[in-house]
């Protein structure tokens, strides 16, 4: 890279043509990462495989239901529908008890 005389960078032909070289390389590489996740994620037996390996704690399992279950039971007090609300809570309030276990 030279400066010219208003002290501004300019770039050689062969700076410029290796830069657009790792940009292509990088767009190449970036799209087939999004079509092999676009190929996985179609495939429910990859997708189950891998979320079964995470080995999620217990404690991180739980917070999912409650944050769920709280979703669920926003959804149906504003759907009026108490008798799914009961449900929920009570699905709550085991989520809880095992939430307790981690304070």
């Amino acid at each position: 890279m030279t400066k010219d005389n208003k002290n501004k960078q300019t770039m050689t032909d062969a700076e410029l043509n290796a830069l657009a070289i790792k940009i292509v390389s990088r767009m190449v590489k970036l799209r087939s990462m999004e079509d092999w996740f676009n190929h996985v994620s179609k495939s429910n037996l990859a997708w189950s495989t891998a979320y079964e390996d995470l080995e999620v704690p217990e404690e991180y399992n739980a917070l999912g239901e409650a944050a769920k279950l709280m979703t669920l039971l926003n959804l149906f007090q504003e759907d009026e529908e108490y008798e799914k609300c009961a449900i929920i809570k009570n699905r709550i309030d085991e989520v809880n008890k095992i939430l307790r276990k981690y304070k």
